[in-house]
């Protein structure tokens, strides 16, 4: 492994390592912080189970200046949507073990759910983003969404605003109450506690929805990036005009499914953080995600996994491919994951992950046998294809690329 502490840019001080044949991440890694504006981030990368890119830099809080906390191994951020991973996980984890058909409707496990049309609602409906309900007519506070009881009660009386199964739109906070109920009402737990014992245990992942108080020392502060911020000729994104109509209508289902809890949380909040939104508000480093994603495809260097093949074939299978009514741009998804597209582009065709609005990306390709996380303290306006992660995916690309 090429060593801790190298700095590639003359201004960017890169800590951790990376084996032989991956510094083109690295390079990638440092130019973000002077071409595109970061402030604090990590990125990891496992290779047949086997850690061979783990690197930080930066400061630990956003708004840090100098002389602040810098970065360090172990520093851990929220990363939003890209929880919904380990959601899903959690799911098909209990329909391996034989505990929860895919096939059976919601309400066999949650009888509320059978309301307002939602009665054939099956749960690879939930899974899949085919559900129809990705919005509330009665948003939630961030008070109410952090009560489970509160939050399951709401999304189990809402009407579906198509009929289950027919279409796809992006659940963007729904998704974490119905799969935290579910989790909840099949395996008698909270959903922050199974994940913390079935999934970051046994995969010595650092990953939690519900962030322990033991571990609040480790989160940084996280926030927005002024529109338009990109150093030195980055990358400006700007979206397709219909895009920007249905952010900008505040009665289109993407605005309204964005604003399901409303006013939007204090990501900052040790409140918020302790609570258990498992669409939103997980909190990981970059290492214990990709790890978290190594575990899905096959054995880690001790030996632990988390998916059987079958599972693994499963939640990677496409179930949504038609226009999402949400984000407007044509989404894929399995099984809990997103698919490779050319609007959330991943790092090979094969690749299944998720992204977290503004900035987080993980991912696991089975092709390459490499699984891939990016945190950041940092979020921009994107959704699904953040320029800082998409850097990094084509350097690990070239890197698992043979020289012709």
């Amino acid at each position: 492994m090429r060593g801790e502490g190298t700095g590639v840019d003359a201004n960017v001080i890169v800590h951790g390592t990376v084996a032989e044949g991956f510094e083109a991440v690295r390079e990638a890694f440092a130019a973000n912080f002077t071409r595109l504006g970061e402030r604090g981030a990590a990125v990891a990368v496992y290779r047949d189970g086997h850690r061979v890119v783990d690197l930080w830099a930066g400061a630990k809080d956003v708004d840090g200046s100098a002389g602040t906390a810098p970065w360090e191994r172990g520093t851990a951020q929220i990363v939003r949507s890209a929880t919904k991973g380990v959601a899903a996980a959690a799911l098909l984890l209990l329909h391996q073990r034989g505990e929860l058909d895919l096939d059976a409707p919601v309400g066999a496990y949650w009888p509320a759910y059978k309301s307002a049309g939602k009665e054939h609602t099956l749960v690879r409906h939930l899974l899949s983003h085919r559900a129809g309900v990705p919005v509330l007519d009665r948003p939630l506070t961030p008070e109410q969404a952090a009560d489970p009881d509160v939050s399951a009660a709401y999304v189990a009386l809402q009407a579906p605003v198509w009929e289950p199964g027919s279409a796809h739109g992006y659940h963007a906070h729904t998704y974490g109450f119905l799969t935290g109920e579910l989790i909840r009402r099949v395996s008698g737990r909270p959903v922050g506690e199974f994940i913390a014992e079935e999934i970051a245990a046994p995969a010595g992942a650092d990953l939690w929805v519900g962030l322990p108080d033991s571990e609040r020392h480790r989160a940084g502060r996280v926030g927005q990036l002024p529109v338009g911020e990109t150093p030195e000729g980055g990358l400006r994104l700007r979206p397709k005009q219909s895009v920007a109509a249905a952010y900008a209508d505040p009665g289109s289902l993407t605005r309204r499914a964005f604003a399901a809890i409303t006013p939007a949380p204090d990501e900052n909040s040790p409140a918020l953080r302790a609570a258990a939104l498992p669409a939103s508000n997980g909190i990981a480093t970059a290492d214990g995600l990709a790890r978290f994603y190594a575990a899905l495809l096959g054995e880690l260097d001790d030996g632990t996994r988390l998916f059987t093949p079958e599972t693994l074939r499963l939640a990677t299978a496409e179930h949504s491919s038609d226009p999402d009514r949400v984000l407007i741009a044509p989404t894929r998804f399995g099984l809990g994951y997103m698919l490779h597209s050319p609007a959330s582009p991943l790092l090979t065709p094969s690749s299944f992950g998720h992204p977290g609005r503004g900035g987080a990306l993980a991912l696991a390709d089975p092709a390459s046998a490499t699984s891939f996380a990016y945190v950041t303290n940092a979020f921009r306006t994107s959704v699904t294809s953040d320029p800082r992660p998409q850097a990094l995916l084509r350097a690990l690309r070239d890197s698992l690329t043979p020289a012709a």
